[in-house]
């Protein structure tokens, strides 16, 4: 009995494991961990990863703990749908979280709207997301609130009347922001002198950049995101353009700085986060990352952060892991605290909350202003 004793334990021991991981509420997660959008993916992930190592350390959701499972795109077209089936046909999530970019999400909520699950993304601003269905939620602002802010900002802060905009034809974000960003700027009574096109991946701008230049334009608006603005402002630079040069929070990358150098200095973009706002829950929130992954956070992790909170929220609120139910609470959000400002989900399931613009200066992010919807 003596030697049977410890291997009974062992038994019940595992067996409580493994009944521990049966018990878990597996939720999704599609990202760009690696390819071209890889910068905003990793970071977005280290935030989801953060929140449900918290809830977990706090007892889990419904007395159950969290089980992530993430599957990554490898930012290729596509490849979005695809992952997607996998996480709802074979692991069975009751949520998905993701995608940042715009265009993967486009790709992926068709297929997870007609799997009536749930899905919220941390950072997919274009509207249409949002619009595929009653199953699809952000916990970002959408590009028709950041492209009026950037035309105001355009007008008020930078005195500019005569702008020209880049645009990349082949990124649903780009494109919804020139066009948000176009009607209001028009709408103040600026003007817009050129408008010269470009496709993802592209990596010579002079083209479009020697008609900007014979354009007369007071400032350029960089709607893509930060790999081709990066290139576009040193080749801007290089020409001779000394104009200020600006974009939306597709630019919120680290390799923005490493790409473009010098000549991101003194430029600006809009952005869903400052790790330099002084309120006690960004410094908390700033501390706790940095603990765990080494870092101070940058917007994707923080919105992939709140991305995985406001889940966590509705399914405790629901009260189950049913997803019309969790959906129907998802819904419902109200002033939830989220270290992104509060968020409440309207009728169209995007949230109610602020931007701020950042600079870069010295070689660094700095906050410039905050800007409220």
């Amino acid at each position: 009995m003596s030697r049977l004793l410890p291997l009974l334990c062992s038994l019940a021991l595992l067996s409580a494991a493994a009944l521990r991981a049966a018990d878990a509420i597996k939720i999704g997660e599609y990202a760009s961990l690696t390819g071209k959008e890889a910068a905003y993916g990793e970071t977005s992930h280290k935030g989801i990863v953060l929140a449900v190592e918290e809830l977990n350390a706090g007892g889990g959701v419904l007395g159950r703990p969290l089980e992530l499972i993430t599957e990554d795109n490898q930012s290729k077209q596509g490849e979005s749908a695809t992952v997607v089936k996998k996480l709802i046909s074979r692991d069975r999530v009751v949520a998905i979280l993701g995608e940042v970019a715009s265009i993967r999400s486009l790709e992926a909520a068709p297929v997870i709207q007609s799997a009536k699950i749930p899905m919220v993304s941390s950072a997919s601003v274009n509207s249409k997301v949002t619009a595929v269905g009653d199953y699809i939620f952000r916990v970002c602002f959408v590009d028709s609130f950041e492209g009026n802010v950037l035309a105001v900002f355009a007008r008020d802060r930078l005195r500019a009347r005569k702008v020209a905009i880049l645009t990349s034809v082949s990124n649903a974000y780009s494109v919804g922001m020139t066009r948000v960003f176009k009607e209001r700027f028009l709408a103040d009574g600026g003007t817009v002198v050129a408008e010269p096109k470009y496709s993802e991946g592209d990596k010579d701008f002079r083209a479009q950049l020697t008609a900007v230049k014979a354009a007369g334009a007071d400032a350029i608006f960089a709607s893509g995101y930060y790999t081709e603005a990066a290139l576009i402002c040193k080749q801007a630079r290089q020409l001779g353009l000394s104009v200020p040069i600006f974009g939306g929070d597709g630019w919120d990358a680290p390799p923005l700085l490493e790409i473009g150098g010098a000549a991101m200095e003194g430029t600006y973009f809009c952005a869903h986060y400052s790790p330099d706002n002084p309120s006690p829950e960004v410094q908390n929130f700033n501390r706790r990352y940095q603990a765990r992954w080494g870092t101070l956070p940058d917007a994707w992790a923080a919105l992939g952060y709140d991305s995985a909170r406001v889940l966590a929220d509705a399914i405790t609120r629901a009260g189950t892991t049913e997803p019309a139910k969790i959906r129907d609470a998802l819904a419902a959000s109200k002033g939830f605290p989220a270290v992104t400002g509060q968020i409440t989900m309207d009728a169209h399931r995007n949230p109610t909350k602020s931007a701020v613009i950042l600079t870069i200066k010295d070689g660094q992010y700095k906050f410039v202003q905050t800007v409220a919807p």
